[in-house]
């Protein structure tokens, strides 16, 4: 990744002959800089967290501890960025969810939906063909109100064409399916807390299982480590959603033919430091008792009781705060509603009925 990232930056060195040689070279030597620098950083950074002269000295060794030390880093960045991602994530599969799959149909008729998203497509349609080319401004906006016009409809035609079993069966078990799986996460951080406090075994270092097909790792047997793996690529596809909804790495997410060659390398970066924290995430909130760390789980950060702990506190706070905002957002905005507060924009939901407004011909866009 960091080849390709000063390949593309890369235009050779003054004085030498454009072309791939000479960009090549000039990633070599910004390689070569950059390893210095991550060398001096790290060793820097382990000289003021440990003054022992032995592990300074260990840092010379660079195969069998500063290149895992490294790794370690990296791997506790990425868990504090699990740690942000994660609870959103878990919170915002149910909304991905729902717009993946067709909801009931309670108390709704389709065909009046359809009718009328239909009569403001046809107005709007007639506005565009009205304008003349000179008003920029308005072709622009009545283009893009019809582009949210027609993705509606097809939304509606899609529900409508669905079969019953897909509407009233399989978007009620999903919804179920994500829940269970959410508040087994969540029990499972709460016991770990609590054989935090009681036990020192269930610290994530130093921990060291019976071995592959020696002996369960899980007390509920078979069951047991099959829900364990489910819960890791449930985590996994959560931190992935929750990453892309933060804020700051929305503009991170790919888009059809316009999506650069940095954005890519950023993408790939991004997956890649996720990945890595994945298994010490696991480990460390007790999803699971098998050693994923391998010899990855003998630093110090991970014996430390009180980063553990309020690892696995904060974890199970944020996620609990996210699912109760998620879950009472309808309840919340009515309260807003009946105090007089919805105007203050307070939550998400009234400012994003606040932003929208009516189309060409008086019509809502949001039926």
């Amino acid at each position: 990744m960091p080849f390709a990232f000063f390949f593309l930056e890369s235009e050779g060195f003054a004085g030498l002959k454009k072309g791939i040689r000479a960009r090549i070279l000039e990633t070599l030597v910004m390689l070569v800089l950059l390893a210095l620098l991550i060398l001096g950083i790290v060793w820097v950074a382990s000289a003021l967290v440990d003054k022992d002269a032995a592990s300074m000295e260990s840092l010379y060794d660079l195969w069998e501890f500063y290149l895992p030390y490294l790794y370690s880093c990296i791997s506790l960045m990425g868990c504090l960025l699990l740690l942000l991602c994660t609870p959103v994530g878990l919170s915002r599969m149910f909304t991905v969810m729902g717009q993946l799959l067709v909801k009931p149909t309670i108390l709704e008729d389709l065909d009046e939906q359809i009718y009328i998203i239909t009569l403001e497509e046809e107005a709007l349609q007639r506005r565009l063909n009205g304008l003349s080319s000179s008003v920029e401004y308005n072709i622009m906006e009545l283009e893009r109100e019809l582009e949210n016009v027609k993705t509606l409809k097809t939304k509606l035609e899609r529900r409508k064409k669905a079969s019953a079993w897909e509407r009233n069966l399989v978007y009620p078990a999903v919804m179920i399916l994500l829940l269970i799986e959410t508040s087994i996460s969540v029990l499972l951080v709460a016991c770990n807390i609590l054989c935090l406090l009681v036990d020192e075994t269930a610290m994530p270092k130093g921990t060291r299982g019976p071995g592959i097909g020696n002996a369960s790792l899980s007390a509920f047997g078979f069951v047991g480590a099959a829900l364990e793996i489910i819960l890791i690529f449930y985590l996994m596809v959560s931190s992935v959603v929750g990453f892309y909804s933060l804020r700051f790495f929305g503009n991170f997410i790919p888009k059809k033919d316009d999506t650069t060659m940095t954005k890519i390398i950023g993408n790939c970066v991004s997956i890649l430091v996720l990945s890595s924290a994945l298994p010490v995430m696991s480990r460390t909130l007790g999803i699971t008792r098998f050693d994923l760390l391998g010899d990855f789980g003998r630093f110090n950060w991970l014996g430390n009781f009180y980063i553990v702990l309020s690892y696995n506190l904060l974890f199970a706070i944020v996620t609990t705060l996210c699912l109760v905002r998620k879950f009472t957002s309808a309840v919340r905005e009515e309260l807003f509603k009946a105090l007089g507060l919805h105007k203050l924009h307070l939550s998400d939901t009234s400012r994003d009925s606040e932003t929208s407004k009516p189309s060409a011909n008086g019509h809502h866009k949001a039926l």
